[in-house]
């Protein structure tokens, strides 16, 4: 089980794989995948932990998880990979020709960790309660994880889920929002504001926990305390304080940034600012 000091490690080294990845294919989204790389690693490394060596499409007797907001693909090919899901070396070819690391995750070419495409925001909530029914009917206690953004909310597709969870208490899932106030257009305020959020999943009927998404100790310690609250009849929801581009100052609450590469030279800025721990690929 790795320390919180290791843990740390692993998402720094997370931060510089996005940096190269989206530098390497002149495109992607390095934003919001910086900001999830610390919940990413802890989810993987120490709450889940699958048994990568064993991955099918099927996923029984373990817990699932499912990336809604599919720009953010780079920080989860990167978590994987360094999980031991496929080689390391295989990040250098996100979103080249012929290459299974396409820019919104797919099964087509079954990288193994990929169970849906996703990507078609708004849709990754639905797809979630129906694999956490499917394990209910199944009856295995296992649990599923999902991870949507703030600006995917504003997509009604969400909002029907929100609605049908709680009334089939579909107590074995764990939903998150990333909450980092910032979408492609801009701020989320400005956009299409999302209210009190917390005060309208609990109005629909979820159990609702707030998190520091960027504090590795903090999103450790929540992940394991909505654990102890699944099973009692309503659905988890958290929502997770992030910053969009975290590690890197310049991208740092940057809008910008939500899905333009860095240049070699905002590049090389980038990865001063992120220490190498595990290796580069």
């Amino acid at each position: 089980m790795p320390t919180i000091e290791e843990l740390q490690q692993i998402s720094t080294q997370v931060r510089r794989d996005i940096i190269r990845m989206v530098n390497g294919a002149a495109s992607g989204h390095p934003g919001g995948s910086l900001g999830v790389a610390d919940f990413l690693t802890v989810l993987y490394f120490e709450i889940m932990r699958p048994d990568a060596a064993a991955f099918d499409m099927d996923g029984k007797q373990e817990d699932l998880f499912f990336l809604s907001n599919g720009h953010l693909a780079p920080a989860w090919y990167s978590v994987m990979a360094r999980y031991g899901f496929f080689p390391v070396h295989e990040l250098g070819t996100l979103r080249k020709l012929g290459s299974r690391l396409q820019g919104h995750p797919s099964p087509m070419d079954k990288l193994p960790g990929i169970r849906i495409a996703s990507g078609s925001l708004g849709q990754g909530l639905s797809v979630s309660i129906g694999a956490a029914i499917a394990k209910k009917m199944n009856g295995d206690p296992h649990l599923i994880y999902t991870l949507c953004g703030d600006g995917e909310l504003q997509e009604g597709q969400n909002w029907e889920a929100l609605m049908f969870a709680p009334a089939r208490k579909v107590d074995n899932l764990v939903a998150v929002v990333d909450y980092n106030g910032k979408q492609i257009d801009g701020p989320v305020d400005k956009v299409m504001p999302l209210g009190n959020l917390r005060a309208k999943f609990e109005a629909f009927g979820w159990e609702v926990t707030d998190m520091d998404g960027n504090n590795t100790r903090e999103v450790l310690s929540v992940l394991n305390t909505v654990k102890t609250r699944t099973g009692k009849g309503k659905p988890n929801m958290i929502i997770m304080h992030t910053h969009m581009g975290c590690g890197v100052d310049f991208m740092m609450d940057n809008h910008e940034w939500h899905g333009v590469p860095p240049n070699n030279e905002q590049a090389a800025k980038a990865l001063s600012q992120l220490q190498e721990t595990l290796g580069d690929y």
